[in-house]
């Protein structure tokens, strides 16, 4: 990871724009295939596609050994799910994580799907997690600490006696696809790193019904609840700006919670 601070101009700005709105739009498009039957390979196949339809290469593609173009993370799974011959039933909620690399520039964000109906607790911790990703986003101001952000995502998940995970966080993003800061989803008020205008990173708080513990599988990249309860996550990549934090990976359908009923018409070009 890249030690340095990025610090990005209102002009570099517009390549994050143009990268996050395809990997909104990429989310987008997929969501219709998200049912009862579909493997997660197919789902894969889909966005990897797209991606390169307009113009973009997935940025997860060979990433240190990474074998697919999107990561996909059913139930009790944290993150990095590899895609395969994973099939989805009726019930299941799965995050979907894209980074397309669109010149030069990183757009990575994920959502919470719905596959058919899940049950009420899986519903409460997928709402629980888009609360948390909004918090954390509301203290990305000039000024404050990422402490702040860290607390404002633990204090929603312990609202609802839920955990976040601290083996995984945020991230600084832009012309690379890690980079610091570290956006941790815990911390206390005042403390960390100053965010700065022109700071990008991502917000991605990932939230368990159980304990915050996580196990990597054997494969390497899956990480999984240790104790094998349900866990949800979404994110957004952000820049900061003296007017506050912009969305650079907003849904253009209106896509922005569960289940996602189109509000205008996607325009994917």
């Amino acid at each position: 990871m890249n030690k340095q601070i990025a610090l990005y101009s209102v002009e570099q700005f517009d390549g994050m724009r143009q990268a996050g709105r395809l990997a909104a739009l990429t989310l987008d498009y997929i969501t219709p295939f998200v049912v009862p039957g579909v493997t997660t390979g197919k789902l894969d196949a889909l966005m990897e596609e797209f991606m390169r339809d307009h113009g973009a290469i997935p940025a997860t593609l060979g990433y240190r050994g990474y074998p697919k173009a999107s990561c996909i993370s059913a139930n009790h799974i944290v993150c990095h799910g590899i895609p395969g011959d994973k099939v989805l039933y009726d019930g299941d909620i799965v995050n979907i994580d894209i980074t397309p690399i669109l010149n030069g520039w990183y757009g990575d964000s994920s959502r919470m799907y719905y596959v058919g109906t899940p049950s009420v607790k899986a519903k409460r911790v997928v709402e629980c997690a888009f609360h948390a990703m909004w918090a954390g986003i509301n203290q990305a101001q000039i000024g404050n600490t990422m402490g702040d952000i860290g607390y404002a995502i633990e204090a929603c998940a312990a609202k609802e006696r839920f955990s976040v995970v601290e083996d995984f966080c945020g991230h600084g993003v832009g012309q690379a696809f890690h980079l610091l800061p570290n956006v941790l989803n815990y911390g206390n008020k005042g403390e960390g790193m100053t965010i700065q205008e022109g700071m990008i990173f991502t917000v991605e708080p990932m939230v368990n019904i159980g304990g915050p513990d996580t196990l990597v599988l054997s494969d390497g990249w899956t990480a999984i609840t240790k104790d094998r309860t349900l866990s949800a996550q979404f994110e957004h990549t952000i820049g900061i700006t003296k007017d506050g934090p912009e969305i650079f990976t907003l849904s253009p359908a209106g896509y922005d919670y569960p289940p996602y009923i189109p509000q205008k018409s996607i325009q994917t070009k």
